[in-house]
Formats: structure tokens, sequence, C-alpha cells
């Protein structure tokens, strides 16, 4: 073994992610991710902000990127399946000190993000149309869609690949670095929303330019860091040769989150096909602001779950159980405290919400009710994510995926489509807190038994 290779193993052993107080990790790999989360979500609410309240646009305008936002969703699950998925079997690799599998892992990642993203902007661009038409765009609304998704679709390779390779920056010890990369970007979408829609009267186009602008500076960001040869874990011609066995491993481990997401977009085409059918498109645009609102909510959980997962991965690796259990502890009595906040903030002020996005009488009342209905089971969601999320990162993908999936598709897509046969609009927003709580229920069940067996393990 060479001199250079013994030191790097050395230097591995002193990992802080294996020895460094549970407390202080999730802290400091926690709290940039919840920062950075939060300032990503400005993204598609702040444009929402701007249109909604654009006299030109207005709810006509939320409606259209309201119609948009599940393929927007699907966007994102691409770069999570191979950034989050790629991360993942990194950080394993390090905790096995696997070296030189690391290096593969992120690698292929970055040549999956690559690919990906070019084959999913060709497709939006030769379907925009039909597409729109499939997830609810009525004739009304079907212009406002067009010319924001248009746009979105040319810069969806900034999007994907800078989303994917955050996820790396987190596996390398660089979290503050991650929560900047999204400042920026966030940033400069918030400073060019306003110049876009509002001085160069560019409505909907403007919005979404402003908005891939922003990805792209957030994509080169990052890309400076993994390509430069001072780093210690960076992208390599080596590292980029396509493997199919860790390809395969990506794909898996990255399955879970990317099914949330890709389940959430279906979730939002139904969605959109029941409130068009109970309420027409104001019910659309009340949506919009509910969406808004769920992503300010829950974006915390996502980042809180982001800083948990290098944590139990690595230690996974290294068969550090003791340390998994209390990061789980730890994390899940966070994510509760932040839910119940979030919940709290719904049940006092659901007018004042609305009125952010929109000032028309019909929206902030229809909206107020969608706000306070559809959050009812909110406390129990920081433990449903964290909780489903703990098996991807052990490496169960299928246990992973299947509980990913309880509440988004198993229980509330059907709930949604029952619950509005049978109460109309009214049953679509009560059909959200009953699947919340049956898949937080089952979700407890399989994370007790998890948790029991590797109690077993550790004596």
């Amino acid at each position: 073994m060479s001199g250079i290779e013994e030191i790097r193993i050395n230097q591995e052993d002193h990992n802080p992610l294996g020895f460094e107080k549970i407390s202080s990790l999730l802290w400091k790999f926690s709290l940039p991710a919840i920062i950075g989360m939060l300032v990503n979500a400005f993204y598609n609410i702040v444009d929402r902000i701007f249109i909604g309240n654009a006299v030109e646009l207005g709810s006509n305008g939320l409606a259209g990127i309201t119609i948009g936002f599940p393929i927007m969703v699907i966007q994102l699950s691409i770069g999570i399946l191979f950034g989050v998925g790629g991360a993942t079997l990194f950080s394993m690799k390090l905790g096995a000190k696997e070296y030189k599998e690391a290096e593969k892992a992120m690698g292929n990642a970055f040549l999956l993000l690559i690919i990906s993203s070019f084959l999913f902007a060709l497709f939006g661009q030769v379907y925009l149309e039909k597409l729109l038409h499939l997830f609810g765009a009525s004739e009304v609304i079907l212009p406002y869609a067009m010319k924001y998704m248009r746009v979105i679709f040319f810069g969806s390779m900034f999007q994907i690949v800078s989303l994917g390779m955050n996820s790396f920056l987190r596996a390398v010890g660089k979290p503050k670095l991650a929560m900047i990369t999204m400042f920026v970007g966030a940033g400069t979408n918030i400073v060019l929303d306003p110049i876009f829609i509002y001085v160069f009267k560019m409505g909907m186009a403007g919005a979404a330019l402003a908005t891939i602008i922003s990805q792209f500076i957030s994509m080169i960001w990052i890309l400076h860091y993994f390509l430069n040869k001072k780093t210690k874990h960076r992208i390599t011609l080596v590292g980029m040769r396509p493997r199919a066995k860790v390809i395969r491993d990506i794909t898996s481990l990255g399955i879970p989150g990317f099914l949330m997401q890709i389940s959430n977009s279906i979730l939002n085409v139904v969605l959109n096909k029941a409130l068009l059918q109970y309420g027409g498109d104001l019910a659309i645009s009340a949506f919009g602001i509910v969406n808004s609102v769920q992503t300010i909510l829950l974006m915390p959980i996502i980042g809180l779950n982001q800083g948990v997962q290098p944590i139990v991965s690595y230690n996974f690796g290294a068969k550090k159980y003791e340390r998994i259990k209390e990061v789980e502890r730890l994390a899940m009595i966070t994510a509760t405290i932040i839910v119940i906040v979030g919940f709290i903030i719904t049940r006092i002020f659901p007018e004042q919400i609305v009125t952010l996005f929109n000032q028309e009488e019909a929206l902030i009342q229809l909206g107020s009710k969608a706000v306070t209905l559809w959050f009812l089971c909110l406390p129990f969601i920081g433990f449903q994510v964290l909780g489903a999320n703990f098996f991807q990162t052990i490496g169960r993908s299928k246990t992973a995926t299947f509980l990913t999936l309880s509440r988004q598709v198993v229980f509330l897509i059907p709930a949604i489509v029952l619950f509005s046969n049978a109460w109309g609009l009214e049953g679509i927003f009560y059909a959200a807190p009953f699947a919340d709580g049956i898949s937080a229920i089952i979700t407890g069940l399989f994370f007790f038994f998890a948790i029991k067996k590797l109690n077993e393990i550790a004596k």
C-alpha cells in the first residue's frame, strides 16, 4: 500500500460522522439543509406570489403554474433518484472504507443526471401541450401553463444536475456549502422575478426565465467545487465510466425518494382533475396556494431528512447501531416540533396565508377553507417521512418504497376519488388528513420492529 493511500485511510478513519456527538452532527448537517430547502422552496412559491399579484395574470396565472407543477415535480424526482441514490451509496462506501467504489458512485450518478435531464427536456418540448391537457388544463388556463412550462423545460438540466449534486455536497461534509448554493440560486430568483414580470412585462415566461437562470447559477456553483482538482472527492472521467452494478445500486437506493415525488406528481394530476370537476379553475388556484403552504411546511422535514441521511448511512456501513438510534430519536423529536408549529399557524392565520398570494375575495374564502382542512393531521407527517426514509438510508429500499408510497398513493389518491364522489369539493380536502393518519400508524409499526432488530444485532 502506498504512503498516500495510508494517509487517506487514516483521514477517513477519523471521519466525524463516526465519532462526533450526534446532537452536534444533526445540528451541523440538518440546519443548513433545512434552511437550504426552505430557500429552495421559494423558487416556485415566489413565482406564485408574484404571478398571483400581477393584474394581468392573477388567479388564472396561479392556476397555470399549478397545472404545470406535476411536471416540475417529475423533474425534481429525477434529481432525487440519481442524486440522493448516488449520495446514499457514496456515504455507505465511505463508511465501509471502500473509497474507489465511492468515487464510482459519484461519477456514475453525475453521468445519469446529465443524460436523464437532456432526455426529459427533449420529451417535454415535443409533448408539452398534450402533457398539460393530460394534467387537467382547461382551455382558459392552457396558454398560461404553456408559456411558463416551455421555458422551464429549457432549463431542466440546470435544476436536475444542481439538485442531484447538492446531495453530494452534504455527503462529503459540506452542508454549509450546500445551503449557500441554494441561497445563491433562490436569491437570484427573488431578484429577477419582479424585474421580468413587472418591469419587462414578460408575464408567465418571465417568471420561468428567472427560475432557470437561478438554477443555472446554482449548477455552475456546485460543479466548480466537484471539478476542482483540490477537492478531495471529485468528479472524474474514470468515475463516470458507466458500470451496471453501480447504476443498479444508485437507482435502487434512489427509488423511494423518486417514487415519493412521482406519486406526488400523480397525486397533483388526480387533484387537478377532481378540483376542476367539482370547483372549476378557482379551486385549482386555491389548491395552488395549499400546495405552496405545504411546500413551506414540509421542506424543513425534507431538509432534516437530508441531514440525517449521511449520518445514518455512514454509521450503518460502520456498524455503529447505537449512533443510528440516537440520531433517529433526535430527528423525529425535532420533526414533530416543526410540524406542530406549522399546524398551529394554519389554525390561526389561514386567511392571512392566502392573501399573500392573491386578494380576490372568492379565492380567499375557498383557499382558507382548503388550508384549514387539508392540514388537520399535519403533526404526524414529520414522523412518517423520517420513518419511511430511515429504511432508505440503511439500504432497505423495498420497505422504504412501500412506506413512502403509502401516504400519497395507497391511501390519498383513492381517498380523493371516493371522498369527492361522496362529498364533492369538501371531500377532497378531507382526504389528506385521512391518508396522513393511516400511513403514520403503518410506518410506526415498521419502524418499531426495525429498531428492535437493530437492538438485537447490537447485543
